[in-house]
């Protein structure tokens, strides 16, 4: 066995299946389940309301130990020259592809780390779908798998590109929908309402709230880089021409917050602002933020297995959701930094040298 070889060819062929979280992931389903000859399998399929069918998976040899988790779907090819979907390694062994390395690489390293495991090492695969949108694929997981019920594991891994540093706690998000509704008519006319200008009122309540938890230190969380909540703003007039006058216009916010921070305080701010402004808005929001502290056993068994100190990070993760299994560590292979660009790569060495970390976690934990 070429471990390297190997690796980089899996890797490829997930890369070439399109998975971006808006298409069906069947086909790279039906590709990783291929790999996982001898485990015990369990498919949760569904279908989302637009009719786009999707599947998670739990593979498992044995009952309880560590499990493994990564996600199948990638972020949208924005951005890319090149075929996003052919994978290339470049003469310094670097692997250039959309999902290289969030994180198609990584999965294909916890299926190596899996399949060469003793067979009295018990393992777990949890193989999600959705992490870049909705994480419906993990929330799948944690409510509906009968596999994890007859034996949960102990702890997860999540193999998202950390660069193998355990990250113990990352920040959770919640979602708002604002929804301004003018009457749309020729712009000549006089006739219609801009929808933007009954939006820009809660805009600017928004902006407010922004700058008031960027530099309050009553809203700032010292141990996450950067230290405060990020409140991201979009906005979208969907598609109206500048003769046009709007008749809907909707911004759309992320608001990334840590486990210690009152995200429903934040909202329940953001509904005021909307009633005042006569703005609907609509709140999705994620369960909490998962952390565990420096000391828990988990954290203390990957930091010895992977040489490195434990973090916090920024970003989100599936640990939102399967840490209603088990408590998670974030710990894989890449980059994070060059995820979601047109540049994503990763080092193949770094895929196998990672299968040897995850094999060391789950035979000590399996003690």
């Amino acid at each position: 066995m070429n471990l390297l070889a190997d690796i980089a060819a899996l890797t490829t062929d997930l890369v070439s299946v399109d998975s971006r979280s808006f298409v069906s992931n069947l086909p790279l389903a039906e590709i990783v389940q291929s790999q996982l000859v001898g485990f015990e399998i369990e498919r949760l399929d569904w279908t989302e309301p637009n009719g786009t069918a999707k599947r998670a998976l739990v593979a498992r040899r044995g009952r309880g130990g560590l499990a493994f988790s990564a996600h199948m779907d990638t972020v949208p090819d924005t951005g890319w020259t090149e075929n996003p979907f052919a994978a290339r390694i470049d003469s310094h062994g670097i692997m250039h592809g959309l999902g290289s390395t969030d994180m198609k690489g990584p999965l294909a390293s916890i299926i190596f780390a899996a399949r060469m495991l003793p067979p009295n090492v018990p393992v777990t695969l949890l193989i999600t779908t959705d992490e870049e949108t909705t994480k419906e694929g993990a929330r799948r997981i944690a409510r509906g798998s009968h596999l994890l019920r007859d034996g949960p594991p102990t702890g997860i891994i999540i193999a998202e590109p950390t660069s193998m540093r355990p990250v113990r706690g990352h920040r959770g998000s919640t979602d708002f929908i604002a929804t301004a509704t003018g009457i749309q008519a020729h712009s000549s006319t006089g006739k219609g309402r801009n929808a933007n200008w009954d939006l820009l009122p809660f805009l600017a309540e928004m902006r407010a709230l922004q700058l008031m938890l960027r530099d309050s230190p009553d809203w700032q969380d010292a141990d996450y880089t950067p230290s405060f909540c990020d409140l991201n703003l979009v906005i979208d007039n969907h598609g109206t021409a500048t003769n046009v006058t709007v008749g809907r216009a909707t911004a759309m916010m992320k608001l990334r917050y840590s486990r210690r921070i009152d995200a429903e305080a934040i909202a329940e701010r953001v509904r005021e602002s909307a009633a005042l402004c006569g703005v609907e808005v609509e709140v999705r929001s994620e369960a909490k933020p998962p952390e565990l502290p420096s000391s828990h056993p988990l954290v203390k068994l990957c930091e010895a297995i992977a040489g490195a100190p434990s973090e916090t990070a920024p970003y989100g993760t599936d640990a939102t959701e399967l840490q209603a299994i088990a408590p998670c560590v974030i710990l894989g292979p890449g980059d994070i930094s060059t995820a979601h660009t047109p540049h994503e790569r990763v080092r193949v060495a770094d895929l196998a040298d990672s299968v040897d970390v995850f094999m060391k976690l789950a035979v000590e934990a399996s003690k």
